[in-house]
């Protein structure tokens, strides 16, 4: 749809986190996986991090993934994992052989060393927040590691675009991500219309 493109084009051109503000069916997904299709066209090498808040969304992301990227390399980290699917998972994104990772908060933590592109769908969801062990948000410090992949990129990049994007989803934002676009820290995108025009 035309705001989709319009998304898709802001975001190439984004210098800060982009907060995607879209209606529930206004396809949201469909713009990740075009950012992330855009991403591995320009760059041979490059990883993409596209985190979900629930494992049961997992196996429907993977599956669209699967669809359209299954010659790049797909993987999911999460806790319906076996130990040792996760370790080949995790070992498959360390040596960049997969390129995209797709996961839930843990998937934060996984070894990208060229990552690109953290989209973190449904960034409001309560569940990027780990409340056992070490407490952190998810979606936190997906801004944090797009900020310290940027800050050890190689060469100048002063001027440049962002080396790793962020793009957060939802169509119910948190009020942290709203004030934060509010602010100007972080552009806000939106997405009102239905696709389709249900």
């Amino acid at each position: 749809s035309p705001e989709q493109a319009t998304a898709l084009k802001a975001l190439a051109q984004a210098r800060q986190p982009v907060l995607l503000f879209g209606t529930t069916g206004s396809g949201k997904t469909e713009v990740y996986l075009k950012a992330v299709e855009e991403l591995l066209a320009m760059d041979p090498q490059a990883q993409a991090l596209v985190m979900v808040p629930e494992i049961n969304l997992t196996p429907q992301l993977e599956a669209r993934f699967t669809e359209r990227f299954a010659q790049h390399g797909v993987v999911s980290l999460h806790s319906g994992l076996t130990p040792a699917q996760r370790l080949a998972h995790w070992l498959s994104a360390h040596l960049g052989q997969a390129r995209i990772v797709l996961g839930t908060r843990m998937a934060v933590f996984a070894s990208l060393p060229r990552l690109r592109l953290i989209v973190v769908d449904e960034e409001h969801d309560p569940s990027y927040k780990s409340q056992e062990g070490a407490r952190y948000s998810a979606r936190d410090l997906a801004i944090l590691r797009s900020r310290l992949e940027n800050d050890h990129a190689d060469g100048p990049h002063t001027d440049a675009l962002p080396r790793c994007r962020v793009l957060l989803g939802s169509a119910t934002p948190s009020l942290e991500s709203w004030h934060a676009a509010q602010q100007g820290r972080y552009l806000r995108l939106d997405m009102p219309q239905r696709v389709g025009g249900g």
